[in-house]
Order: C-alpha cells, then structure tokens, then sequence
C-alpha cells in the first residue's frame, strides 16, 4: 500500500490578512496592559502580588515576547 502525501499549499490571502490582522491587535491588546501595569500604584501592584521591579520588567519586554 502506497500512502500518498499531498503537497501543503499556502492559505488563502484572506486567511493569512486575517492572521495577521489578529496578530497585531494582540500586540496592542499586550501593550496596552503592559502601559497599565506600569501606571499602578505601589499598593496596586502589591495587592497583585508583584513588585515594581517586577511590573517595569514585565513592561520591557520586547513585543514579540
């Protein structure tokens, strides 16, 4: 018996703009959260449970990460 492997194609144009698109807007979703965090108070973030050092090292992180 002979399996047959089909050649994987590229997803339509539609598809990869909309992955795209999703991408970025977790990007700013992220930034946006990380810039929030950053304007915490002290007692904010202590009643979260994270230092500032925690909270301004969270916050420069790369994008991507």
């Amino acid at each position: 018996m002979t399996l047959h492997v089909l050649p994987r194609t590229a997803p339509p144009p539609a598809r990869r703009l909309r992955g795209l698109l999703a991408w970025i807007a977790h990007l700013r979703e992220q930034s946006r959260q990380r810039d929030a965090l950053l304007s915490l108070s002290d007692r904010e973030l202590r009643d979260i449970g994270i230092s500032r050092y925690d909270a301004v090292t969270e916050a420069r992180k790369p994008l991507w990460r």
